[in-house]
């Protein structure tokens, strides 16, 4: 019996050990995460954008696009690129 018990404790500060690890890396992670994400929003900043903005600076950049494509569409001569066969 005492054998069994001192395999069990024997197990159990193995996974401890695991789990100290796995929690080390985790953390290793978080604070890698954080200094990525500091970094993109200085960028962010750095481009003159607010980034509690984004999803309407997003919208903004998409409809100018849309506007600029629909725009250079009127200075191709369709003519023309119906007789090219690309």
């Amino acid at each position: 019996m005492p054998f069994e018990q001192e395999k069990e404790l024997t197990a159990l500060k193995e996974n401890l050990e695991k789990i100290k690890s796995l929690k080390y890396r985790a953390e290793a992670k978080i604070e890698q995460l954080q200094k990525r994400k500091e970094e993109i929003l200085e960028e962010i900043k750095s481009l003159q954008v607010n980034p509690d903005n984004l999803e309407v600076e997003i919208n903004k950049l998409e409809e100018q696009i849309t506007t600029l494509l629909a725009e250079a569409k009127t200075y191709l001569p369709a003519d023309i690129l119906t007789k090219i066969k690309v």
